[in-house]
């Protein structure tokens, strides 16, 4: 009798313990994935200050161009510099919906991991309950009745 009820607290004991560590886990995970989506917030943000540098100094060498040249700072180079300007500041605006869209991404990915440990965490618990009352159902069928015997 008394190995059943040590089954019993050893299936509970370690029921437990998976559930525990399968929330962790999902805990751990968002956060990395949390983590990665600042990592990418950053690494956007060094892009695009360094796209800027390119632009402006391409802007700047036209301009130091058509100054030498006589070209004065307006009429039909000014204007191709000007539809180019808006051109990178499109494709610019795109980039950077990319790079936002993929940090979105990995924060629900993070959240995600979260709740899925949680519940993984959860039906764990809930088996584990199962496999207690299943034991426990187990060891109440094997208790012999006293008195009243066969006769």
């Amino acid at each position: 009798m008394s190995w059943l009820i040590t089954a019993i607290a050893v299936t509970a004991a370690s029921g437990i313990t998976s559930a525990r560590g399968q929330y962790i886990a999902g805990r751990v995970q968002e956060d990395e994935l949390k983590r990665q989506a600042e990592q990418e917030k950053l690494a956007a943000q060094s892009r695009e200050l360094q796209r800027r540098q390119e632009l402006n100094r391409a802007l700047a060498a036209n301009m130091v161009g058509m100054g030498q040249s006589g070209l004065a700072g307006e009429g039909t180079p000014a204007s191709i510099a000007l539809a180019s300007a808006k051109q990178v500041g499109i494709s610019e605006g795109a980039i950077s919906l990319t790079d936002k869209l993929r940090q979105a991404q990995l924060r629900r990915q993070g959240s995600m991991a979260g709740q899925i440990g949680a519940l993984q965490s959860a039906s764990t618990l809930l088996q584990t309950g199962a496999k207690v009352a299943q034991l426990e159902s187990g060891r109440q069928e094997t208790k012999i009745p006293t008195g009243g015997g066969i006769t």
